[in-house]
């Protein structure tokens, strides 16, 4: 089978056409072994880096499909757009959350010293500061043997996007609020915030929030079997309610950090992270009825029970 590969840009390219003879017919080969045959032309254009169109613009999407799937026929053209350098979503996810693990124990252990006065920290602050560490910890360990991701890898540049929501609104800007002694032992003495139950009460609701966050997170691994992009509709603890319980209870974790705190900066890094969950979660809610139609749940809610 004869194949000339185009590029789809419209500048000139000194890389293109590449033409390609593979020993299969279009129902022998699928579009993963073909970008294999490109990157084997095109040593700097790996598969991840390369989306392939057919000859009516139509994306190859799926790897594991045939050429034929595609109507792709013997001595037809297609094109290829190069989707610049790209990093594994596992990579993007543990450079995220490890922004927060070395950000809050510098303001934690060094406080005095950045703060510039000797201090005592408060229970609030080491109860904040443990279960922030034990939060981000848990995603990383998430990260690396609980989540499936829908694709393998994603733009480079997005890493710094991605890592300064983390790195700057809960690593950087959460610490510089909570440590300070203006929240120290002197300071909060005699406040609420110093009253044994009242830390008791929204640790135990953290604590719910993260074992229902990490329940929710498994139940979605195994929807999804392993090497696929396969979808099914989620069910139980939480996902009868809502479309994406595992928001839901990521935001309930936060609401509990914000009620043990009350910081100002923390409410800043909720307000931000569960308008970002909702937009995430409006449109997994709108994929799944596409996709399963009058199979998914008509009054499942999106993210809040019985509210939206």
């Amino acid at each position: 089978m004869k194949l000339t590969i185009l590029s789809n840009s419209s500048k000139p390219s000194h890389t293109f056409p590449v033409n390609l003879e593979l020993a299969e017919s279009a129902t022998g080969i699928t579009v993963s072994q073909l970008k294999s045959q490109i990157h084997a032309k095109v040593p700097k254009l790996y598969p991840s880096r390369q989306r392939i169109l057919n000859v009516n613009k139509e994306v190859l999407k799926d790897d594991a499909a045939t050429l034929s799937h595609y109507n792709i026929n013997n001595g037809d053209i297609l094109y290829i757009k190069d989707l610049g350098p790209q990093v594994s979503w596992t990579t993007v996810f543990l450079v995220e959350y490890a922004g927060p693990l070395l950000i809050h124990p510098l303001f934690y252990h060094f406080s005095s010293l950045i703060y510039r006065k000797q201090f005592t920290p408060s229970d609030m602050q080491t109860l904040a500061y443990i279960l922030i560490l034990i939060h981000f910890i848990k995603r990383e360990v998430e990260t690396v043997f609980v989540h499936r991701f829908s694709n393998a890898t994603m733009p480079f540049m997005n890493i710094f996007r991605n890592s300064a929501h983390y790195h700057l609104l809960s690593g950087l800007l959460i610490a510089v609020a909570i440590y300070g002694p203006w929240y120290s032992v002197d300071a909060l003495r005699d406040s609420h915030r110093s009253n044994p139950n009242y830390l008791a009460f929204w640790l135990a609701v953290w604590v719910f929030c993260q074992v229902s966050n990490l329940i929710t997170h498994i139940k979605l691994r195994n929807l999804r079997p392993a090497g696929t992009k396969e979808r099914n509709i989620p069910m139980g603890y939480g996902f009868n309610m809502v479309t994406c319980a595992n928001y839901f209870f990521e935001i309930g974790g936060w609401v509990a950090i914000l009620g043990i705190t009350g910081s100002w900066a923390v409410a800043i890094f909720l307000l931000v992270s569960a308008v970002t969950m909702a937009k995430w979660a409006k449109k997994k809610d709108q994929l799944y009825r596409k996709q399963f139609g009058d199979k998914y749940p008509r009054n499942r809610r999106i993210l809040f029970p019985y509210i939206w």
